[in-house]
Order: structure tokens, then sequence, then C-alpha cells
């Protein structure tokens, strides 16, 4: 196969770092990113090129990073939108500004990263934009409504995209990890809030000291899914001869927590069949 050249963002640690140092060791090429290029010397070091990249910034801004991007290598071939961070809390007192500053990252990040290579892939008919989502684009666990609301947004972003770009020949994919053991839980990752609401208090306090417990002790091997998805994108190893799914959840607890409401979805459709297909107008004319 020929040499891949990929564009990765938010790589100063976790899935990023991870997925820049093992498309080196597949011998492809990578553009590395993150909000300060220091922390990305030692890929650097190891390979990489490397740009200062914020999610954050004007789409005019992105554009021309994009641009810049393009002109290292001559070619983007992959896209991994993998920047992002939880804001946690519950829906009563989490501040407006801080569920924005969430959507802004996860969202609109994503969205604006995309939109700047997506003319560059066009006009190629070739070009592969791989989305990290979650879990928890699925399941809306209490005390982290803002960051589940990104992750659903995202969901149907990227399923639409999917579905206006796969005729004009490029590939999407959406990746949905459950938990995974990186420093997303530490604090820099995290913005928890603790409800000041009463009845609140007690639960919120239990769920952040359960996500502090499990800083760094998440059942998830990112080395693995990392792995998988290079062997999606490439079309090898474990995704040899087989049809690449838009659609892929990584982990056993991702596993337990789709099956179970893809099952109560179903029940739910139809138990109240009756219901859900009795609302059309009597006379429908063809």
């Amino acid at each position: 196969m020929a040499r891949l050249v990929w564009l990765v963002t938010g790589c100063s640690s976790g899935f990023g770092w991870a997925f820049v140092k093992q498309i080196l060791q597949r011998g492809d090429l990578v553009i590395a990113t993150a909000r300060r290029v220091d922390s990305l010397q030692p890929l650097k070091d190891a390979g990489a090129a490397v740009l200062q990249l914020d999610v954050t910034s004007t789409q005019a801004t992105l554009n021309a990073i994009i641009t810049d991007a393009i002109a290292v290598y001559g070619h983007i071939d992959v896209l991994v939108n993998n920047a992002g961070y939880i804001a946690a809390g519950a829906w009563e007192d989490t501040p407006d500004t801080e569920i924005r500053a969430n959507f802004e990252t996860n969202v609109f990040g994503v969205l604006k990263v995309t939109k700047a290579i997506l003319p560059h892939f066009r006009q190629r008919r070739s070009g592969t934009s791989v989305f990290i989502s979650s879990r928890s684009g699925w399941c809306g666990d209490p005390f982290v409504g803002p960051y589940s609301g990104t992750k659903f947004a995202l969901e149907g972003l990227v399923e639409s995209l999917w579905r206006e770009t796969t005729p004009l020949g490029l590939r999407t994919l959406l990746i949905e990890p459950g938990r995974f053991r990186t420093l997303f839980l530490s604090k820099d990752h995290l913005k928890v809030r603790q409800s000041s609401i009463e009845d609140y208090a007690d639960r919120s306090e239990a769920f952040n000291q359960m996500l502090s417990k499990e800083d760094c002790a998440q059942p998830g091997d990112v080395e693995k899914a990392v792995s998988t998805i290079l062997d999606l994108v490439r079309r090898e190893g474990v995704a040899t001869g087989k049809e690449i799914p838009f659609r892929l959840p990584l982990g056993e607890d991702c596993y337990e927590s789709i099956k179970e409401k893809c099952e109560e979805t179903l029940r739910t459709l139809e138990e109240w069949k009756d219901v859900i297909t009795s609302t059309s107008h009597d006379q429908i004319e063809n």
C-alpha cells in the first residue's frame, strides 16, 4: 500500500499521541497538531511534521492552517478529528458559557477543521475523515450532559456528511470509544462542576469522585484501539477482506451499553407500534 499522509488534531496526549506514533511505525507520513506546538517536540523528533492548530480558531484561520498542512507533503489522505474534552456537571446549574465552550471545541471545532479540508478531498476525489466520538454519543449519563450533548450532535452531523460525500469517493469513519486509559479524566482535560443544588449535590459529588478514581484506570487499551482504527483506514489487519462500517464502537463497555440501548429501543418500537403508526392522516394521496 502507498504511504498515506495523515493530519491528526489533539496530539499532545492520549489517542492523538498514540495515532502519531503508530502512523509513523507503519511507515506513513503524519502532521501532528496541538494548541501548543512545543508539546509535540518528541513526536517531531520521531519523524512527524508538527503544526500549531487550535480548533476554536476562526474558519479563516483554520483554512490557512490546513493550506499550510497540505503544503507539507503536497496532499493529505486522512484527517483524524481527535481534539476534545469533557465538561461535567448537573444540567440545572452548569453555566451556559461552559456548555457553549464544550460545544465550541467538540462540535464546531470539528466542523470547521473538516470544512477546511473538504475542498482538497473533493478536488482529489479521495480522502478519509475519521471522527473520534464516544459511547456518550449513544448514552446520556447523568452529570455529563454537556459532553454527551456534544457527542450526540457530532454523530448526527457526521452521519449527514457521510451520506453527502460518499458519492464523491470520500470515506467517513465514526469511531465510538468507551472508557479508554488516557489522561482524558485528568484535571487538565476534564472540567468538573460540583452541583450546588441540594437535590443533586450528593449524587454529583459521588459521580465526580468516581471520575477521579477512574483516571488512568479505565479498562480500554488506547494502543489496541488506535491499531484497529489504522487497520480500518488502511484496510489491513483486522479489516482485511471486510466491508468497512461507517460507525464502529470500541471497547467491551461500549458494546454492552449500545447493545442494551438498541434492545430497549426495539422493545419500545414493538410495544408502542400501534400508537407510533397511528398518527398519519386518515387519507393520504399517493
